[in-house]
């Protein structure tokens, strides 16, 4: 037991075992977990067989095979069902179903915009009083893939209840709910399989990062999400073992919701250039704080929900306050799309070889929303159309500003008044459209670059900086945008520089923090 321990210790100092990319649980980030004298002992002994019969354990191998094809293929139905379910919810509650041609409710009446997200987050504030002080609490995905049991009835209801917040307006992701649900499926098939300490931990993480590549269709995503926020562990089997299982709920997951690209970002230049990659060290930088500062208010707004009574009304007066905010700005609602939607869209004629195609400018959230526009695609004026930068510098930045800022304050008051969801969306919008504002004042001195290119590397920026998950952001953001893959080097870049300067700022936090204890 001692060696056992002195074994792990050393692992710790020596850089990244059980530290690799640290994230403290807000909505939906999960932390990792160092292993236990007893999961070390049921590691060895699972060698030890494996040794005993030639360096084949075919048990294993057995069961590793039936979770990537039967846990991968069950988590998939279920992450398609919920994308059906949420679509439900806002053909019910709001009147139209975001997609490709209609990414968020602009076209949706002010009065039912803001009907739609009070009554939703007060029907939900009296299913989650009862459901967490009257039932068996569900625990968070980190816990469970700690060992924490999810019942099973009681984590279907909690994951139904953020699917129907997201879908009536609420401020918030719903990543979290099919990982949740991925992750009580896989401790089912564990106690089929008679599984116990680091298997079951492994089959709980990459379950829960399946849930997340069957969502968005996106399995590198789900993968890395497994490997380096919950495990923590990079091994060639958590690798196979997750991007497989993620592939085949991403695959089946498509086939009862569909396949359409979640980021409409057409308007990209045609490759990336030197300017663009001075810009993504500039907006790494600048993302990197951001996404450490909203890192450290989600974790404020999840360490300060109400657990009492105080649910039931803090949640309506949140849906109140979100539903006079989206009188204004609708793209508030939701779990960000339609505010990343309105960065990747920003467009402008210039010299970078981008071209927004009628389609594509019918569906910009420029153009739904009517902000400043002279004329339609067809003319080839206005904002949605690639009007004249100096023309539109200021009313442009002054409405990816507003959408900026309200999208953060109002995600964080959805999680403070008691609501459970992700914060991986609303990331994703806050990095495109800071991308977005920072591209304006960046084209007027480099006009080779287009705003969708800065915009695209700013939502992975930040999202790497907020997840303190590199590898997991910028792979998340290129399967949801299905960016060209040139465009790797310039996203990777900034992915970078974000990781460094918000690990940075999150560690002196941590050693200001202790001082002052």
């Amino acid at each position: 037991m001692r060696q056992d321990t002195n074994q792990r210790k050393g692992s710790d100092g020596n850089g990244r075992q059980t530290n690799l990319t640290t994230s403290e649980k807000t909505t939906d980030e999960a932390t990792p977990f160092a292993a236990t004298p007893s999961d070390n002992a049921t590691s060895k002994t699972t060698s030890n067989e494996a040794t005993s019969s030639g360096g084949m354990d075919w048990k294993r191998i057995g069961w590793l095979a039936a979770a990537v094809v039967v846990l991968g293929a069950v988590i998939g139905a279920g992450a398609g069902l919920l994308t059906l379910l949420l679509y439900g919810v806002e053909h019910v509650m709001l009147g139209y179903i975001e997609g490709s041609s209609m990414p968020g409710p602009f076209i949706v009446p002010g009065w039912r915009r803001a009907v739609s997200v009070t009554v939703g987050l007060s029907i939900a504030a009296v299913a989650w009083y009862l459901l967490r002080t009257k039932t068996t609490k569900v625990p968070s995905v980190k816990k469970a893939v700690n060992g924490e049991r999810m019942p099973w009835w009681q984590t279907v209801v909690h994951v139904v209840l953020q699917i129907f917040i997201v879908g009536s307006g609420a401020s918030i992701g719903r990543e979290v709910a099919p990982r949740e649900l991925g992750a009580m499926l896989a401790q089912r098939f564990c106690d089929i399989f008679h599984l116990n300490g680091l298997d079951r931990r492994m089959v709980v993480a990459v379950a829960a990062g399946a849930g997340l590549g069957g969502v968005y269709d996106a399995p590198l995503a789900g993968m890395f999400f497994a490997v380096e926020i919950l495990l923590a562990d990079i091994t060639i089997e958590k690798v196979a073992f997750g991007l497989g299982t993620s592939a085949v709920a991403a695959f089946v997951a498509t086939l009862i919701k569909g396949h359409h690209t979640f980021y409409d970002i057409t308007a990209i230049q045609p490759g990336e250039t030197p300017t663009l990659m001075l810009f993504a060290l500039l907006c790494g930088t600048v993302c990197g704080v951001a996404g450490a500062l909203f890192r450290r208010g989600s974790q404020w707004a999840e360490s300060h929900k109400p657990s009492g009574k105080a649910l039931l009304w803090q949640m309506p007066l949140a849906g109140v306050l979100t539903g006079v905010v989206a009188l204004f700005v609708p793209q508030v609602m939701g779990n960000g799309r339609a505010a990343a939607q309105l960065g990747f869209s920003t467009f402008i004629g210039n010299d970078s070889g981008a071209a927004l195609s009628a389609t594509s400018a019918g569906a910009s959230p420029w153009n739904l929303i009517g902000f400043g526009l002279t004329g339609g695609a067809s003319s080839g004026t206005g904002m949605g159309a690639g009007g004249d930068l100096h023309q539109y510098f200021w009313p442009m930045l002054g409405l990816l500003s507003i959408s900026f800022a309200v999208k953060a304050v109002v995600t964080l008051l959805t999680i403070r008044s008691g609501a459970s969801g992700g914060v991986l969306q609303p990331g994703i919008a806050l990095g495109a459209t800071l991308g977005a504002m920072l591209a304006l004042p960046w084209l007027l001195i480099c006009p080779i670059d287009s705003a969708t290119a800065c915009a695209l590397i700013g939502a992975a920026a930040l999202l790497s900086a907020s997840q303190q998950a590199p590898l997991m952001a910028m792979c998340l953001i290129m399967e949801l945008a299905e960016a060209p893959i040139t465009f790797f080097v310039p996203v990777g870049m900034a992915v970078a520089v974000s990781a460094f300067v918000s690990h940075w700022l999150v560690e002196r936090w941590k050693r200001t923090a202790k001082r002052e204890r």
